[in-house]
């Protein structure tokens, strides 16, 4: 009985705080961020940046970039960063094939 007066209290405050969340616009950004943490891809603004690239780069300097950055990450152990470099090179490579930018990947 006890366990199920404090669930439905818990129910009830995490409406209030979604309520009170869309009333100031925090619920549409906080569900963006969960759908974008939860989906686990990295955003090719983000794959951009971490790559130093911009939207003008070819696959060719987008993969001298990833090149280099990957091995000094070998080099210096650092298996997070050479993930991120990864997971980036991974998303602009869909994306320079959906868009057939210039010097499309093989």
């Amino acid at each position: 009985m006890g366990s199920g007066l404090l669930a439905r209290a818990l129910v009830q405050a995490y409406r209030q705080a979604l309520t009170n969340a869309s009333k100031s616009g925090v619920a549409q950004e906080t569900i963006q961020n969960t759908i974008r943490r939860a989906s686990k891809t990295m955003m090719e603004q983000e794959a951009r940046q971490v790559l130093g690239v911009t939207e003008q780069s070819s696959w060719e300097e987008v993969l001298k970039k990833y090149d280099t950055l990957f091995e000094r990450n070998a080099k210096n152990g650092s298996f997070y960063l050479q993930s991120k470099v990864h997971r980036a090179k991974e998303c602009l490579e869909a994306v320079y094939r959906e868009g057939g930018n210039q010097g499309t990947p093989s």
